[in-house]
């Protein structure tokens, strides 16, 4: 066996231990998410205020760009409770793995928008599709987050909008979540519960990185790793996992508004 063909062999064993990790942080999500529907009672209060923060965002970007009847809209990892549910507009799509799943236990709230079942790595949409893409806080679920960024700004028409968030975190815990992702990929199946339920940690110099690359001019963009960072050291709580966000924080909001060059 020749060199080129070890190295390919290896890339598809690691590609593969990607795919496995992503689909499992999928199985856990939609256990929580069974969980929830089973606890929720009615949602009536709870889907009130999603449906407020829905219109918080979309209000924020009608300030940078009017939204129009007709303006095609799409949200890349739709989820259970998604912004494109109370987000208004007569061509809105979400798009999630999960999208079969979520109409079976949210049906009230999931009629509010038409969604399909896909992955965000590979949206079935032609090039500059939408004239604005959210997506909310999801690609560290997923198997190829850095993709899904790529593939969002493809499928976004020129002068569109992007409405972009993600957790981002202390580098300890990008070096933590890898380690746990090594050692199951090696066989060793011992899990923890936020490494198994997330595929990376991103750190904000990781992600400024991703949009530095894209073909987007930004129009805001900032985080909350210092506040986050301050609350955490103030917390009174002594748990192992409070102590150590004293020291090394963690679930800091990273936000995007941009415009496709």
């Amino acid at each position: 066996m020749n060199k080129a063909q070890t190295k390919a062999d290896q890339l598809n064993w690691l590609e593969k231990k990607r795919v496995e990790r992503g689909r499992r942080a999928l199985r856990r999500q939609l256990e929580y998410q069974e969980q929830k529907a089973r606890d929720i009672g009615d949602p009536s209060e709870m889907f009130h205020g999603i449906f407020l923060h829905c219109q918080g965002i979309r209000q924020r970007l009608e300030r940078i760009k009017p939204i129009n009847p007709d303006d095609k809209i799409l949200e890349v990892g739709s989820g259970a409770h998604g912004l494109i549910f109370g987000f208004g507009g007569n061509f809105s799509v979400g798009i999630d793995p999960l999208a079969v799943d979520y109409k079976r236990l949210f049906p009230r709230w999931q009629t509010s928008a038409k969604t399909v079942t896909g992955i965000g790595e590979q949206l079935p949409f032609d090039d500059a599709s939408f004239d604005f893409v959210l997506s909310d806080n999801v690609i560290d679920h997923a198997a190829n987050p850095c993709r899904i960024v790529d593939e969002i700004s493809r499928v976004l028409k020129p002068a569109g909008l992007l409405y972009f968030t993600v957790n981002v975190h202390h580098p300890i815990y990008d070096i933590a979540s890898r380690a746990h992702g090594a050692w199951n990929a090696i066989g060793l199946k011992f899990e923890l519960s936020a490494f198994a339920d997330h595929t990376v940690h991103l750190t904000e110099k990781q992600i400024r990185g991703v949009f530095a690359r894209q073909p987007l001019k930004t129009i805001e963009m900032h985080s909350t790793v210092t506040a986050t960072r301050a609350a955490q050291r103030r917390a009174k709580s002594v748990t192992p996992d409070s102590l150590m966000k004293k020291l090394f924080f963690k679930n800091a909001l990273f936000e995007v508004i941009a415009e496709r060059t």
